[in-house]
């Protein structure tokens, strides 16, 4: 019995030792089996790397490498299967852990730490430079950040005259995605379409339809009144409204008429006023006549060009004005408005020059304009205030106060009537909203133009609303171009190294914008070509 109880664990050991050393002599094999292939595998590596440039060496080392790891992997599988208890699933995690350290990747780490202030909505400060436009009262001084996102986009609507079509568009394209992002074909047809433009380059490669800003393509030509020169000051400049001419006057007591060419620029016709020195002369609507004002006379003349005749206009009944200066036509051709002495603006009928009704503003009455559908009047005074009125029934539509300015100079209304500059005799030219102008008493302007430092006396709008001419004729080369909507100064006009531009009186484009004049102090009429434009 006692034999029995010594020789049952023995023979347990023994077995136990020779499973273990079969097991030892497996691994012992099937290590000497992985060493012999990776030997062989790097001998044949070697033999290809001496034959391969660089690269792809570089590029077999990764591959072969791969088929090492992937070896050792297929070992350990064969261990798996052949070694049971725990010392297997320790391998195994090892392994797996091993794997995951060298083909995947790293998922991405959180912040060390948050600040609870991000989290809160941005405070801006208003009282910086470039802010101040946008502040409404004096306790703005910080706003949130999307409160200023939004007092921008309202400004950015004002200046565009509203939300553009394309923002329009692209927002209600959003609307439509978020409720049938999936099922709705018609809305793919029309990003399909929208994105050929993407897959073609040749037929569309074109100059862009909109001016510019910073640099505008401008030529010096030969002065428009080459062929009749003038010692004197030249009053008035203006395009013809059809044909390819331009007009100048001034007080050498001459109206003259030239073909504008860009080269000779030849003469068409010129008259003479006895004793009329011109303050003012401008086309009629139609074209066909010239009205003229002078400087000291309550007379005026009308040049009829169809009939060749000069037709004096020694009063009009029932206006009770010393001189008549100042006056504008209406963009119908069937009203004149004078502007009188003391606040008063006269509206005569251009058919029978009869008095139709007056108007008086207080203070003095300095410029006026008509809008581009004749329906209002605006004019500014004095004492820095804009008035508006209605041309039908001669009431005051809003009056308000032109920021900033003590006394008004000019006054002018773009093409399009989205915009209504005033001038000022600190040289200010401030730009405003059409539709603010008709709504507010105390309106922002949308841009303050100080690139003058003397009294800005003339304002131009081109015919497309891309550029805003401001000139004043207390100091030479004082005319600036801006550009519109960015109202940015063009920075290569005028050329200071070469100063033609004595004392600017008037300005005007031509009906396309192809040209640009100037009536300068020394008698000449400088005209410029604006390459942007292809037509006159």
């Amino acid at each position: 019995m006692g034999k029995n109880r010594i020789d049952t664990p023995r023979s347990n050991r023994v077995a136990v030792k020779r499973s273990t050393d079969s097991g030892n002599m497996e691994r012992e094999g099937s290590q000497m089996k992985r060493e012999e292939i990776k030997r062989m595998k790097h001998l044949e590596t070697l033999t290809a790397l001496g034959e391969k440039e660089d690269a792809e060496k570089h590029l077999e080392e990764l591959v072969f490498g791969a088929e090492d790891e992937l070896l050792e992997r297929l070992g350990a599988a064969e261990t798996k299967g052949t070694v049971s208890g725990n010392l297997l699933d320790e391998d195994s995690s090892d392994s797996e852990v091993e794997n995951e350290a060298r083909f995947q990747v790293q998922s991405a780490q959180k912040a060390a730490w948050e600040d609870e202030d991000d989290q809160g909505e941005e405070i801006v400060d208003m009282t910086h430079r470039f802010r101040k436009d946008m502040v409404k009262s004096d306790a703005e001084k910080q706003l949130p950040k999307g409160k200023l996102q939004q007092r921008l986009r309202e400004q950015f609507q004002r200046a565009m005259g509203g939300t553009p079509a394309w923002a329009e568009k692209r927002v209600l394209k959003k609307k439509r995605g978020k409720k049938n992002a999936e099922n709705d074909d018609s809305e793919e047809e029309e990003e399909e379409e929208e994105n050929d433009l993407l897959h073609r380059t040749g037929n569309f490669v074109t100059s862009s339809q909109s001016l510019p800003k910073g640099f505008i393509e401008i030529k010096n030509c030969l002065h428009a009144n080459n062929h009749r020169p003038s010692d004197a000051c030249l009053t008035s400049v203006q395009f013809h409204p059809s044909a390819q001419v331009i007009m100048t006057a001034g007080i050498d007591q001459s109206i003259s008429l030239f073909q504008v060419d860009g080269k000779t620029n030849p003469k068409i016709q010129s008259i003479h006023l006895e004793k009329f020195p011109v303050y003012k002369a401008r086309f009629s609507a139609d074209g066909e006549q010239v009205i003229a004002t002078s400087m000291h006379n309550k007379m005026f003349y009308v040049y009829d060009m169809m009939e060749g005749k000069i037709i004096p206009i020694y009063g009009v009944r029932g206006l009770e004005e010393k001189r008549v200066k100042q006056f504008e036509v209406s963009p119908d051709g069937s009203l004149l408005l004078l502007t009188g002495t003391s606040g008063y603006l006269h509206l005569l009928t251009m058919k029978t020059k009869e008095l139709v009704s007056s108007m008086k503003i207080n203070g003095k009455a300095i410029g006026a304009a008509f809008s581009p559908d004749g329906s209002k009047i605006y004019t500014n005074s004095d004492e820095g205030e804009v008035f508006v009125w209605d041309v039908k029934s001669r009431t005051c539509l809003n009056r308000f106060t032109d920021e900033g300015c003590l006394k008004g100079t000019c006054i002018a209304v773009s093409r399009n009537g989205q915009y209504l500059a005033c001038g000022s005799n600190s040289g200010v030219v401030n730009v405003y909203s059409h539709d603010v102008c008709l709504q507010e008493s105390n309106p922002k302007p949308l841009k303050a133009i100080m690139n003058l430092v003397t009294s800005a006396t003339s304002l131009s709008f081109n015919p497309t609303t891309e550029i805003l001419a401001v000139a004043s004729n207390a100091a030479d080369e004082a005319v600036k171009l801006v550009h519109i909507p960015s109202f940015t100064v063009f920075s290569n006009f005028p050329v200071m190294k070469k100063k033609a531009i004595h004392l600017a009186q008037c300005m005007d484009f031509s009906p396309r914008s192809g040209f640009f004049s100037i009536a300068t102090n020394k008698g000449k009429a400088l005209l410029y070509r604006l390459k942007h434009y292809t037509e006159f």
